[in-house]
């Protein structure tokens, strides 16, 4: 099958195949309900033996664990997702582009019963996430209606928590789209550059590849943008952690959106102004990202 699912059921969360087609979950369920859970998504690959594996499979169980804590839930037994993720990726059928987006989902569950909802749902990448890693993405500048340290004092906020409320960041989507754009580069209050919806902002300038900091900031840490800047350390490609306002931006020798599963995607404009574009360090990115696999 091309989407495949699998829960961890019971009381003793076993691993197992569920038809992705079938009600899974109860309609009192707080994650539906409220948005009360966190999830990870991850890209799943053909490695050179032609068997589909988890890419960074570790790094996104840490990180669920860490959005389950912050939220007080049950905390992810990694062994356990691990072979969730293992049985859904063995039953999966590969599309043509060998690429498939993983969904790992925890919610509260019933309110009362002590039970987290846990599911796994595997189904291949968009036809637009593809393209736009190829293409690259025209983005608005939005605000995000808070300062840049709103987040350092109140940890009640969920900063840096992949929640499953995600609804502020499909509704700033929606407006790039009423605006014609494809993605979204969120600003604080104070002016300051902080992440996209569904990224981590990249930027390239006096031969330094730069990311915002995410103390105190509510940035969710990403994984593509650790992995690559630890290969750009191999590669001897200098990287920073520092703020950044619009102007940077729009004066960078090049931005990127990374994400897990759309890749390092090139910014092509902003507020529909081009910006400087550099293919040959794009593709320099991208394989350093692990995206250098041709699209079929």
């Amino acid at each position: 099958m091309t989407v495949t699912l699998g829960v961890l059921a019971g009381p003793a969360q076993t691993p197992e195949l569920a038809d992705p087609q079938q009600p899974i979950a109860r309609a009192d369920d707080l994650g539906l309900g409220r948005g009360d859970g966190c999830f990870e998504t991850c890209r799943v690959v053909l490695g050179p033996d032609g068997a589909a594996y988890v890419e960074r499979l570790a790094e996104h169980l840490e990180r669920l664990d860490a959005s389950a804590r912050a939220m007080d839930l049950p905390a992810p037994d990694p062994v356990r997702w691990a072979q969730l993720c293992a049985l859904v990726v063995e039953a999966w059928t590969p599309p043509a582009a060998g690429e498939g987006a993983l969904k790992l989902m925890l919610t509260r569950g019933v309110e009362g019963a002590g039970l987290p909802t846990s599911l796994a749902l595997l189904s291949p990448i968009g036809a637009a996430p593809m393209r736009q890693r190829v293409t690259g993405v025209r983005v608005a500048l939005l605000t995000s209606g808070r300062p840049s340290t709103a987040y350092a004092d109140a940890p009640w906020l969920l900063g840096g928590v992949k929640s499953l409320s995600y609804g502020l960041n499909m509704a700033a989507m929606r407006e790039a789209a009423r605006r014609g754009d494809d993605d979204v580069i969120l600003l604080s209050t104070d002016g300051l550059v902080l992440e996209a919806p569904t990224s981590t902002v990249l930027w390239f300038t006096g031969g330094v590849l730069a990311t915002t900091p995410h103390a105190g900031s509510g940035i969710l840490i990403g994984t593509t943008q650790r992995a690559l800047f630890d290969a750009a350390v191999q590669a001897e490609l200098p990287t920073a952690i520092r703020t950044a306002r619009a102007e940077d931006l729009l004066g960078a020798d090049g931005v990127w959106l990374a994400s897990s599963v759309r890749g390092i995607a090139e910014v092509t404009h902003i507020d529909g102004t081009p910006v400087a574009m550099d293919s040959a360090l794009t593709s320099k990115l991208r394989r350093l990202a692990g995206f250098d696999q041709p699209l079929a």
